[in-house]
Order: structure tokens, then sequence, then C-alpha cells
């Protein structure tokens, strides 16, 4: 199955680049490190002023979501960029506090879809760490049926990417909501940051791609440019292979994403039928309007349809994971590559690439390990 955005989509996307090219993200990511939080939160703002935090949260809440596969356009632009700040996490908060609703819902989407709040959250099962807790407005832990607003950010525990800052939050903390809703929607969110994280993995990837095709270019020893070498050129094959296997499981699962949030509804074929995925009607284009085309299709096909070698047979929750581990591990992939072919230079704290180095391989481990998440797809 071959995955298409829509012109909407791809216009999408294009506005986020032009918005982070001109942001000076290298010089946030610093600022972030020495906890200088100023820029980045100035950042965080102008993306929810843009739709992106909007995409996790249900409309009813000001938000315009969930909608997986724009979600997925934008995290992966905001990988491309390192774009600091818990991302992931707080698009997975908009979809806990949406499915377990109460007051905490209403006081808190509303600023999440809007930029105005950035939160972290840590879940069960996915480690005891929650990401730029003191850099937020609010973190949410879950234990058991039980969802709390944390007492403060807690310990910090050191990273290998010092803009990834990491904090153990201490026990009790307001209650916020309880019960069967709050298991439900601790394993969609748990879902909802796997996913947010795979596509950041992706978009780290394929910058650290392109920046060291652009030095081998560059580099020049024996007389010719280092990128000549047959060798290099190999090292470079396999990383763009690595990206672009994970690029369809990333929106095959947001495919499965949206098929779960529509309840596996068939879609009648129309315009932005279901979630807005639909079917191709040429080799390179989607149906205007349908959301996330696959460019086999002869017509239009709802979210909910099953036709053709999707990844229906997994399920969510395995989508997500298989989407997790190709992502990671490719990203990572990306990163080996990029320290090997420019060198020494690679090394230095004043290449901007080195943000991007240190973070490819966090973003593989955080919200479910390779091992993890290949585990869960083996388990369906």
């Amino acid at each position: 199955m071959r995955f298409v955005l829509t012109d909407e989509q791809r216009e999408f996307a294009r506005s986020l680049d032009a918005l982070l090219r001109a942001a000076d993200t290298p010089g946030v990511l610093r600022a972030w490190a020495a906890g200088d939080h100023g820029p980045g939160r100035a950042l965080w703002r102008r993306l929810g002023d843009a739709g992106v935090f909007a995409l996790a949260v249900p409309e009813a809440y000001g938000g315009v979501g969930p909608l997986p596969v724009e979600a997925a356009v934008a995290c992966v632009e905001l990988g491309r960029y390192a774009v600091p700040g818990p991302v992931a996490e707080t698009l997975a908060a908009g979809v806990l506090l949406a499915g377990a609703g109460g007051p905490a819902a209403k006081e808190w989407l509303p600023g999440i879809a809007s930029g105005a709040a950035m939160v972290s959250l840590r879940l069960p099962g996915h480690g005891p760490y929650a990401l730029d807790a003191d850099a937020t407005d609010a973190v949410f832990t879950v234990d058991g049926d039980g969802l709390r607003r944390a007492p403060g950010p807690g310990e910090l525990s050191v990273s290998a990417d010092p803009a990834r800052r990491l904090f153990r939050p201490g026990p009790g903390g307001e209650p916020v909501a309880g019960g069967r809703a709050v298991e439900a929607a601790s394993r969609a969110a748990g879902d909802w940051a796997s996913f947010a994280t795979a596509a950041l993995a992706l978009g780290c990837g394929e910058e650290l791609l392109r920046a060291t095709v652009a030095y081998v270019k560059q580099r020049r020893q024996f007389g010719v440019p280092v990128g000549s070498f047959q060798a290099v050129k190999h090292r470079l094959a396999d990383t763009l292979l690595g990206l672009e296997f994970a690029r369809p499981l990333l929106y095959g699962a947001a495919v499965e994403l949206t098929e779960e949030l529509s309840g596996g509804r068939a879609g009648a074929g129309s315009p932005g039928a279901g979630a807005g995925i639909g079917s191709g009607t040429g080799p390179a284009e989607g149906t205007p309007g349908s959301g996330l085309g696959t460019g086999r299709g002869a017509g239009s096909v709802g979210a909910g349809s099953r036709t053709g070698p999707g990844m229906g047979a997994l399920g969510a929750g395995a989508a997500v994971a298989a989407a997790k581990a190709a992502a990671g591990e490719a990203g990572y992939a990306a990163a080996r590559t990029a320290l090997q072919l420019h060198g020494a230079i690679g090394y230095t704290e004043e290449l901007d690439l080195a943000w991007w180095l240190r973070r490819a391989r966090p973003l593989r481990d955080a919200w479910g390990t390779p091992s993890a998440c290949r585990a869960r797809v083996l388990a369906g």
C-alpha cells in the first residue's frame, strides 16, 4: 500500500517547515538545555497558533481532533527541527484527559489545544520519568485506575540529550479522575505518545540524513568529494531505505488509530468519510479533502475499510508498536551514519547537528524500546 498525503496536508507540512526554519531552533535548544525555557515556550505558543496541539484535542474542548494523520505530519516536521519540550507527552495528555473527562478536561484541554499550556505525563508501563517536568504547567500521572496531578516536577535524572530533561515525579498529588475510563484513556494515551515519538524519530532521522548528504558533497579527500566513494554511497543508501521503510508504517499506524477512533466503521467513500483517510485516485494523488491517500486505489474508501494490503490485521496498538520500532531504529541508524561520515567534527558542541545526534537514541527508546515494541507486534 502506498500512502500519499493530500494537498492540504502537504501545505500544512510546508507551513510548519517555514515557521520552524525561521525560529532558530538550535538556539532554542541551547537555551532549553541551559534551563532558559522562554524561547522554547514562545515557539510552543506559535506552534499552538498553527494548530499542532489541537490535533489531539476533541472539538468539544477547543481542538480539531483527534486527527492522527495530521498529528504524524506535524510531528515529523517538529522532529526535523528538534523542537524542544514534551511534544509527544502533551499530545498524549490531550487524549488522556479527553478520555478521562470531568473538570480536569474542561480546565486543561482548551489551553493544550491553543498552546497556552504545556504538560507532561507518566503512564504505567512506560518508565518512571516525566519529560521536561520543570518547564510544564502540569504533570499528570496514572497509577492503576487513578489519574493525579503530580505535586511538582520531582528529582532530575541524567539524560543522554541535555535538551530532554527527565524528572521522577514524587508520590501523591491532586486526584483528577478515576475508574475504568482512566484505564482505557491511559492505554490510548500511551499509544499516542509512542506514535508521536515515532514521527519525531523519523523527522530527526530525515534531518540527520539531509545534513550528512550535504556534508559529504562538500568534504573532499584525494581531490574528490567523499560522497563519491562507493562505501559512503552504500551507507547513505542503507540509511535512506531504513527511513523510507519506516514512513508507511507510521502512516499505517495513523490509519489504524483513525479506525479505532471511528469505532471501525466502514466509510462511505465520500470526501472526509470516517476520519479522513482515503485511497488515492492515481499513482501519486489522494482525493482532496479525504485525508491520507493510498496510491493503489481506484476511487475512495473510508477509514474503516479493510480493502487492500493494509495493516488492519495488526490493530492500532500493534501497528503503532511496529511504526515505533522501525522509525526509532531508522532514526538511530541515521545518527550513527551521520556521526561516522562527519568524522571528528560530529563530536563538537559547536556543530548544530550534535543536538540531533544526541536526540536520536532517546527517541528510539522513549515510549517503547525496539524490543518491547517488537514483542507487542508479535503478541498482536
